[in-house]
């Protein structure tokens, strides 16, 4: 442990700091694509009985009608979240008919990619862009790339928590400023240790065969059935550049040393005019099919494992909203649906998260060059392929180093933060998590990759009958569960307040859809002032 981590951990666990770790605000937002009754996908259009996919707080859908988004609200206590996420499941299957939700990461089987409908939000202006943005996504990646399932975990600090946090670091004060630059500290560290995470939760070592066909790929795959590939020590195919990449981001520098700096680069991304891109129309004149022709249409466009975010107001940017307010909260992105959850995540994981993302933060934090960055983007390659491979080496301050040596230190890390959770909190889930996720250290066939790729080894099983299985299995006890946070009645009220919301944005429009996304896109003034 390093004499930094070491210090912090013991003045916040005085007795005049220890209560203000209390209280981390969570929330999830779950993805899994609709299917029919025989693995394959659903054809028909979001079900107008969930609400509108617009305005909806809880369900909305994501590049496709069939791709679902769940999306729960903040929360201060993991049970409260899950038992929120797990009633929406349960509505939604109640309005589904005999659909099922697919439980894994990577798609079911898809014969051809202009079976993925995009998904449609209604006339108004903002719905119109959130179908173009989705249009532009399909001209430059294909449909296939955006029916990937996984789940976001957002986290942040309780405010109370800085004062106290900035006292230990020696700060007179925690304002904004101070706290922006404690979560890029954070967000530095996760990318620096995001191959654990991919270690542990990733859940995807096999696909459907159907995902890759007509494309080379360099990756020696391994046939199990009549159509499932798989690649042996794979952890999150999901992860690969199989999945979310985009080789013109691979040219850009957005870096995270100081807001200003992480501002800078992904404005550039989305300012920046694509050669590549630049043959899409994105006129009226020539028809719309994408926002604009630069290296991202927009800041949701750029693909990382971990986001620095804060809350946007109505046409705000979110670029605009961090030089504005400053970091409110981080989102993790590199979370595979579990496939032994019904709702595609565990509160053991939360809680395991919590404790890696306040080492994060304790930990020490150098800056991150982006070749430093680079290296670290290398490192979580080599886990998503070979992962659970015997001797796995990774780079570490220019030196490789055996991975399960580095997760060993880590872990040992890890259990003395999980200890001050359990002083502040009571009890000792935080260290018996820590605990349960140390023994796939031990053994690589009990992560999460491990138990699916030796189920369906062992039973010479497709991925598709083994995932549709569970998709029944997940449906029937979902179904038969009480409601424990919301109820049906609130649910559907909820679903009618949102077609109501949607037509009341519809009716408010003034502007033609041309003037709305020129002034979308016009220049505005995003400063740092209000931060310092």
């Amino acid at each position: 442990m390093s004499s930094l981590l070491k210090q912090r951990l013991a003045e916040l666990s005085a007795a005049e700091h220890l209560p203000s770790i209390v209280g981390i605000r969570r929330g999830l937002e779950r993805e899994c694509l609709r299917i029919q009754p025989n693995g394959t996908l659903a054809t028909t259009a979001h079900q107008a009985a969930l609400g509108s996919a617009l305005t909806h707080p809880l369900i909305t859908t994501d590049f496709s009608e069939t791709l679902l988004e769940f999306i729960t609200p903040v929360s201060t206590d993991i049970e409260t979240t899950l038992a929120q996420l797990a009633d929406v499941h349960t509505f939604t299957l109640k309005q589904l008919a005999d659909e099922r939700l697919w439980p894994l990461s990577m798609p079911c089987y898809i014969a051809h990619e202009d079976e993925i409908q995009l998904a449609h939000y209604g006339s108004s202006n903002v719905g119109r862009m959130k179908t173009l943005y989705r249009q532009g996504l399909k001209r430059r990646y294909g449909s296939m790339m955006q029916a990937i399932s996984g789940v976001h975990f957002n986290f942040s600090f309780p405010q109370g928590f800085w004062p106290h946090f900035a006292a230990v670091a020696g700060q007179a004060e925690a304002s904004q400023a101070f706290i922006s630059e404690q979560y890029l500290a954070l967000v530095r560290n996760y990318k620096r240790m995001a191959w654990l995470i991919v270690y542990l939760f990733g859940a995807s070592p096999a696909l459907c065969g159907s995902f890759i066909k007509g494309r080379e790929t360099r990756y020696p795959f391994q046939q199990l059935g009549k159509g499932t590939l798989y690649l042996p020590y794979a952890t999150s195919l999901r992860m690969s550049d199989l999945g979310y990449t985009n080789s013109a981001q691979s040219r850009l520098k957005v870096t995270y040393n100081s807001l200003d700096e992480y501002i800078a680069g992904l404005h550039q991304a989305i300012t920046l005019p694509s050669e590549e891109y630049a043959d899409i129309p994105c006129d009226a004149k020539r028809g719309y099919q994408q926002l604009n022709s630069n290296i991202l249409q927009i800041e949701n466009e750029f693909y990382s494992t971990i986001r620095p975010k804060r809350t946007t107001e109505s046409g705000e940017r979110p670029t605009c909203a961090l030089a504005a307010r400053g970091v409110e909260y981080i989102e993790v992105r590199a979370l595979d649906v579990n496939p032994f959850s019904p709702v595609g995540i565990s509160a053991e994981q939360m809680r395991f998260l919590d404790v890696f993302l306040c080492y994060c933060l304790l930990q020490e934090s150098p800056e991150l060059s982006h070749a430093d960055q680079l290296v670290t983007e290398q490192n979580l390659k080599k886990v998503v392929t070979d992962g659970r491979r015997q001797n796995l080496e990774l780079m570490q301050q220019g030196a490789p180093r055996l991975m399960l040596d580095w997760a060993e230190e880590i872990f040992a890390d890890l259990n003395a933060v999980a200890a001050w959770l359990d002083q502040a909190h009571g009890g000792s889930s935080y260290q018996d998590s820590i605990r349960l996720f140390y023994l796939s250290l031990l053994d690589p066939a009990t992560t999460y990759s491990g138990r699916l790729l030796g189920e369906l080894l062992s039973k010479q099983q497709d991925n598709g009958p083994y995932a549709l299985n569970l998709a029944e299995q997940y449906r029937q006890q979902l179904l038969a569960r009480d409601y424990q946070y919301y109820d049906e009645p609130a649910l559907q009220e909820m679903a009618e307040q949102s077609h109501q919301q949607q037509a009341a944005v519809e009716a408010a429009d003034t502007l033609s859809f041309e003037q709305y996304l020129d002034d979308y896109f016009a220049p505005k003034p995003c400063s740092l002032e209000s931060e310092r």
